[in-house]
């Protein structure tokens, strides 16, 4: 059987990575990239035998890239400290291990995410298909800030079973990410050469929510998926909203 590296992103995680390394604590070798935790992450981690390196932050996929980096075997799994490998899924990936197809490079799974404590199976959330299985020599993550990629060289396949990802515990957490990340991508959207207004930002804001809840289906997953519609529109809305200023303070318009 290939060995498998399972690689690791961290900050204040405590809450979440000890699920999350159980779930995976099978694989040959756990690398884990923190960037400052003050909480027990660190501690953690070491109780499951994993490599930890210290780094600054330089974004998503700069990050997952340098956890990339430590990997030594062939097979890299790639996960976040908020997401559990189930059983099925895993009997997938050592399916791969022992014997492959020849074929592929990299794989899809399939993510199951929960918002405020319900699994959603619609709003554009399900089936969240992402590479997370890969060779170590096919595939970097994009250098993005925020919704990094996998950029593989050959063919992916798709793997049975599921990711689960505990993603929104409470709404205090859904409004810092969207902070957080509209900040993210109004920064990448400006070194883009981007520009935005208060009516684009607000009519983006509006077709997100409309894809959403309606050509996504958001309103099959009842109360949180008229959440989820109104949470990604503010989220928009907030993106272009501060590429806007952004680009006024660098132009000396403020």
């Amino acid at each position: 059987m290939a060995k498998l590296s399972v690689i690791l992103i961290t900050k204040n995680e405590a809450a979440n990575v000890r699920a999350c390394l159980a779930s995976v604590a099978w694989a040959d070798e756990i690398i884990v990239v923190d960037s400052g935790s003050t909480d027990a992450t660190a501690k953690i981690c070491g109780e499951f035998g994993a490599r930890i390196y210290m780094h600054d932050w330089p974004g998503f996929g700069a990050q997952k890239n340098r956890a990339l980096d430590y990997a030594t075997n062939e097979w890299v799994f790639s996960i976040d400290a908020d997401e559990r490998v189930t059983p099925e899924l895993r009997a997938a990936i050592e399916a791969v291990l022992r014997k492959g197809d020849g074929t592929c490079t990299a794989y899809h799974v399939s993510r199951r995410s929960s918002y405020c404590g319900r699994f959603l199976r619609h709003s554009g959330w399900y089936p969240d298909r992402i590479v997370r299985l890969f060779k170590r020599d096919a595939a970097r993550f994009s250098d993005a800030l925020v919704h990094e990629s996998v950029e593989v060289k050959g063919k992916i396949g798709l793997l049975e079973g599921e990711l689960l990802h505990y993603s929104y515990e409470n709404l205090e957490q859904v409004l810092d990410k969207a902070n957080q990340y509209s900040s993210a991508a109004a920064r990448m959207l400006q070194q883009r050469g981007r520009n935005s207004s208060v009516s684009g930002a607000a009519l983006r804001g509006l077709w997100t929510f409309i894809r959403t809840y309606f050509l996504q289906r958001g309103f099959l997953d009842g109360r949180e998926g008229f959440m989820v519609a109104v949470s990604n529109a503010e989220g928009t809305y907030y993106r272009y909203l501060k590429l806007m200023l952004l680009n006024e303070r660098h132009d000396g318009r403020q």
